[in-house]
């Protein structure tokens, strides 16, 4: 499976809480929702969508899948909330149990993620996405074993928050396969490892 991110950032590199104001205030952090006054169905929605309908499977942190498990089965009957309800989902967490799981989600334990992300990575099918969870990409950035990055870039500096960038001195050269502007200058960007 090929490991796709898509992530709503900041032209700072914040992640943090871009869907409302209480979804994460961790360090303190006062600008959750900041993506609204940003978001058009269009070209930001368009390019959610469609990552979310060529994936196979979704991908989470706890806390991101929390958030969206507490938030999408309440919104079936549109094809967007249908189509993440219906794909099946991973968790990896080092707190959750089996008998926590609700939509559709298998759990993969912290202490092995990376060992079965691999796995996974190598298995055959479509995309597994990643949303949200910037621990999690960072792990996954570090690791090499992300094999593209769409980053939906707000027009907004956040002054700091939560990243998705591994800052571990590491190079990592991505070449850029496509860019798309919005009507609200929102640069949506994909980008794929450089080979070699």
């Amino acid at each position: 499976m090929r490991i796709v991110i898509s992530e709503f950032i900041s032209l700072d590199g914040v992640v943090q809480a871009p869907g409302g104001p209480d979804e994460d205030v961790d360090g303190g952090f006062a600008h959750g929702g900041w993506t609204h006054p940003f978001f058009d169905p269009e070209v930001v929605g368009g390019a959610f969508a469609e990552a979310a309908f060529k994936a196979d499977a979704l991908l989470f942190g706890r806390r991101t899948w929390q958030t969206m498990a507490g938030a999408w089965p309440g919104r079936a009957g549109d094809p967007f909330a249908d189509r993440m309800n219906a794909l099946p989902k991973y968790v990896v967490s080092g707190t959750l149990a089996d008998s926590d799981l609700t939509w559709n989600t298998s759990l993969i334990p912290a202490a092995d993620a990376v060992a079965r992300l691999r796995e996974l990575h190598g298995t055959e099918g479509g995309d597994l996405l990643v949303m949200g969870s910037p621990s999690l990409v960072r792990t996954l950035l570090a690791e090499g074993l992300v094999d593209e990055l769409r980053l939906m870039h707000m027009p907004v500096l956040l002054g700091g928050g939560k990243s998705i960038f591994p800052a571990d001195g590491g190079l990592r050269t991505l070449e850029l396969v496509s860019t798309t502007t919005s009507p609200h200058g929102v640069q949506v960007s994909t980008y794929r490892p450089a080979k070699g």
